[in-house]
This record gives C-alpha cells, sequence and structure tokens, in this order.
C-alpha cells in the first residue's frame, strides 16, 4: 500500500470504528492509468488499510465514493459491486472537480470492529 500523500493516517481507530482515508489509484508509488485500473487498485488500498486494521471489507458500514466525471459512476460500480458481493454497505457518490495526483476516483470507508 503506497504511504499517505500527506498528513494523515492511512487509517485511524476510533473505539469500535476504524476510519479508513480517502484511497486512490497509487501502486509502487505511482497512480495507475485508467478509471478502471484506479478503482480496482483504490478498493486494494482500503482492502489492505482494513487488513492492518484487523478487519475486512465485510466489516464495513459505510464508503464515500469521490469521482472526477460522474459518467463514471456504473463502471466504478461495477468494480465496487465486484470488491464487496453480496455485502451491501451504506454509501454516497460524489462528483468532485479535482482529487490528488490527478486521481479520477477516490474511496473512503467506515468499519465498524468490536474489540
Amino acid at each position: 500500500m503506497a504511504a499517505p500523500v500527506a498528513h494523515y493516517s492511512k487509517w485511524y481507530r476510533a473505539g469500535d470504528f476504524v476510519f479508513v482515508s480517502g484511497q486512490i489509484g497509487l501502486a509502487d508509488g505511482a497512480l495507475v492509468e485508467g478509471v478502471e485500473s484506479q478503482a480496482r487498485v483504490v478498493l486494494a488500498n482500503v482492502v489492505e488499510a482494513l487488513e492492518e486494521a484487523g478487519g475486512t471489507l465485510d466489516d464495513v458500514v459505510k464508503c464515500l465514493v469521490f469521482m472526477t466525471d460522474i459518467g463514471n459512476f456504473s463502471l466504478i460500480n461495477s468494480i465496487y459491486a465486484e470488491a464487496f458481493g453480496d455485502h451491501r454497505p451504506a454509501r454516497s457518490a460524489i462528483g468532485v472537480a479535482a482529487l490528488p495526483l490527478g486521481a479520477e476516483v477516490e474511496i473512503e470507508a467506515i468499519a465498524y470492529l468490536p474489540e
């Protein structure tokens, strides 16, 4: 998983909740090309952060998905659904003007992990 690109933690535990910071499509220190590849890497980065915190995607209760082109919603949604399977946490999908490092998609997650 790529190191944070600014002053924040990849994830942070607050009681029984783990907050995964927004992840972009960084692999080996560089942004991958294309929205489909970025979405897959973003979700892999979310999974990796959750695993570090002791959880999985099944523990996620809420996601926020940011995209620079809302026209990519269907593509990103299909990749998201593939990753989450039958688990359907609450989610928001938001179109934004820009994301860090020129990313096309960013996802943050909140997981419930009782200690």
